[in-house]
C-alpha cells in the first residue's frame, strides 16, 4: 500500500487576509474551493503550480475569536532556491517570528499564527 500527501488544513478567522499572506509571501494561489450552501464554511486550496501538495484553508462562520493553537508545535516547511530575496520579502511583511541562524532557517508566522518554515534548497531533511 502507498499514500502520497494530499494537503495540509488550517483553520483560518479571515479568508480573504490569508489568502492574500500566502499569495504575497509564498506564491500560492488558489487551485478551487468549496462553498457551504447555507455559508456555514469555505474552504479554499492553494498550491505551488509545481507539486501536487497543497495547504486547505478553512474558514468557518461560526468562529467568532482567533483560533488557539495550543503550543505551536507544528509547523509547514517550504523551499526556495532564492533564499535571501525570500527572507528580504519576509523581513519587510514583518512576518519573520524567529531565526536559527546556525541551521540556515527561519520561521514566519501567518495572521492566524501558524509558523511556516523557510528553508533554501539542498538544508534539512534528506531525501531517500
Amino acid at each position: 500500500m502507498q499514500f502520497t500527501i494530499d494537503h495540509f488544513n488550517i483553520n483560518v478567522l479571515d479568508l480573504d487576509r490569508s489568502l492574500a499572506f500566502y499569495g504575497k509571501a509564498l506564491n500560492l494561489s488558489e487551485t478551487h474551493r468549496m462553498e457551504a450552501g447555507d455559508g456555514s464554511y469555505i474552504i479554499v486550496y492553494l498550491g505551488d503550480g509545481k507539486t501536487p501538495n497543497r495547504i486547505e484553508l478553512t474558514w468557518l462562520a461560526a468562529m467568532d475569536r482567533p483560533y488557539n493553537l495550543g503550543d505551536e508545535e507544528f509547523h509547514i516547511a517550504f523551499r526556495t532556491p532564492d533564499f535571501e530575496a525570500a527572507h528580504r520579502l519576509h523581513a519587510e511583511m514583518g512576518c519573520i517570528c524567529f531565526e536559527n541562524t546556525a541551521m540556515g532557517v527561519y520561521f514566519i508566522k501567518d495572521p492566524d499564527g501558524y509558523w511556516l518554515e523557510i528553508l533554501p534548497m539542498g538544508v534539512g531533511v534528506k531525501k531517500n
